[in-house]
């Protein structure tokens, strides 16, 4: 048998160690595993494919290349498409292997709470650095006391609109109540210009514009005790009754097959008149002046707006999308984990991530209000007030697990898109009202 000297065994581990006891280098070939000193430890984030390109080009590129300089791992940054998450998630938690980090949306980490490490030191370090967190941030990713999530930044949506085109049919500012909106819409779509809007079962879109739709009608999916089915109204009858009007008078009707990305193309090619959305489709038209124009010839971006969409009840509602990164429960990498969130989230390394996004995101402490990236355009200015005016799934509860659940499943989305495909508003509003209860139990 090959004799292996102390200093040299120590130097080996697993089936290289075994393997090398055994049949020396021979042995280490055809175990397949090299000597763990020469393996390098990876770091695995998923992460969605940002609706600002130029991010995710900073993150694979001189984030990555940084982050193997200052703590001396590897970064790998996987980014799929946002709708194919959740199953990311659900598979590797069945599977208990997957990735170390995965981005989430809205209160996602209340839906997989159980299978997520303890973030809390982390979170607190991170959110006293930066002047502490929006409130939507700890109840998305607060558990039983805990930090299961890291907070990242916060998205929302805004109603982008043509502004040219809504003075074409007398309106110099966005309509505030839906009477208006739909008075607006009607003409808009006899003129070729239709509003757009998404009924599908897509992840941002369609609960980011039917949620607030509910609320500013005075409707609420449950009571403040978080488990009280409390839809089944006449108000909210009223507003599936409109939206089914609103629809045919003022919209695209193709907006039922929509994902995130279809009401972006959509206006962009000049289809659509107005839609709600993040802040991604004024960005593209500013990048691309030459290629996105108004039917005049001029830049398509200096005839876009944002407002918040119109209300019933007289407040303005939006869904503001907390972003976070989940740290799963399975990983063997959650110390590297918590040291690269540190890392990433110190002012001067998350500050080349958060220019990048030129106002499409707001942070997730209160101290990037203030920050440069406002004050060059005004037109994204809107879009730093959404982590405070926003209302989050489960309202009056909490957006809890069940809340998580109930927009996972789409049930508000398609309390609507039954309606506006034919159903009557009465039974789409029972019938919401029953797959609540199936949720909340109450």
């Amino acid at each position: 048998m090959t004799q292996i000297h102390r200093r040299r065994l120590l130097q080996l581990s697993g089936a290289g160690a075994a393997a090398a006891a055994t049949g020396g280098l021979a042995g280490i070939l055809a175990s397949g595993r090299a000597p763990a000193y020469g393996q390098e430890q990876t770091l695995h984030w998923v992460r969605w494919s940002d609706f600002v390109p130029s991010s995710d080009v900073v993150l694979k590129g001189q984030i990555t290349e940084e982050c193997k300089k200052a703590l001396g791992f590897n970064l790998q940054l996987e980014t799929i498409n946002a709708n194919d998450i959740q199953a990311r998630v659900t598979s590797a938690i069945q599977a208990q292997t997957g990735p170390d980090i995965v981005m989430s949306v809205a209160n996602w980490p209340q839906i997989y709470a159980a299978s997520l490490a303890d973030m809390s030191d982390v979170a607190e370090e991170i959110g006293k650095g930066g002047g502490g967190y929006y409130d939507v941030f700890k109840t998305v990713c607060m558990h039983d006391g805990k930090w299961i999530s890291v907070p990242w930044a916060c998205g929302g949506g805004l109603v982008a609109w043509r502004k040219s085109w809504l003075q074409e049919v007398g309106f110099d500012k966005f309509p505030e109540t839906w009477d208006e909106y739909r008075t607006a819409g009607q003409k808009l779509k006899k003129n070729g210009h239709p509003y757009g809007q998404t009924a599908g079962h897509t992840f941002g879109d369609a609960p980011g514009w039917w949620y607030p739709y509910l609320w500013s009608w005075g409707g609420k999916e449950v009571e403040a005790d978080g488990k009280t089915v409390a839809i089944n109204t006449p108000e909210v009858v009223e507003s599936v009754k409109f939206a089914v009007a609103l629809w045919k008078e003022t919209m695209d009707e193709g907006g039922l097959s929509w994902d995130d990305t279809s009401n972006n193309r959509a206006f962009l090619s000049g289809t659509i008149s107005a839609t709600n959305n993040g802040a991604s489709i004024y960005l593209e038209a500013k990048k691309k002046p030459d290629a996105y124009q108004t039917d005049k010839g001029e830049p398509m971006y200096k005839d876009i707006l944002h407002a918040s969409i119109p209300s019933k009840i007289g407040a303005h509602f939006n869904e503001p999308g907390p972003f976070t990164d989940m740290v799963m429960g399975y990983s063997k990498n959650q110390k590297m984990a918590k040291d690269f969130l540190k890392w990433i989230h110190t002012k001067d390394v998350f500050e080349i991530w958060f220019k990048s996004q030129q106002g499409y995101t707001c942070g997730a402490t209160v101290d990037y209000e203030n920050d440069p990236v406002w004050a060059i355009d005004p037109v994204l200015a809107p879009f730093k007030e959404i982590p405070k005016t926003g209302r989050m799934v489960g309202y009056a509860g909490p957006p809890s697990q069940k809340a998580g659940e109930v927009r996972t499943k789409y049930i508000i989305v398609d309390m609507y898109a039954k309606a506006i495909q034919g159903a009557k508003a009465e039974e789409t509003v029972a019938w919401a009202t029953d797959e609540l209860k199936k949720v909340y139990g109450a």
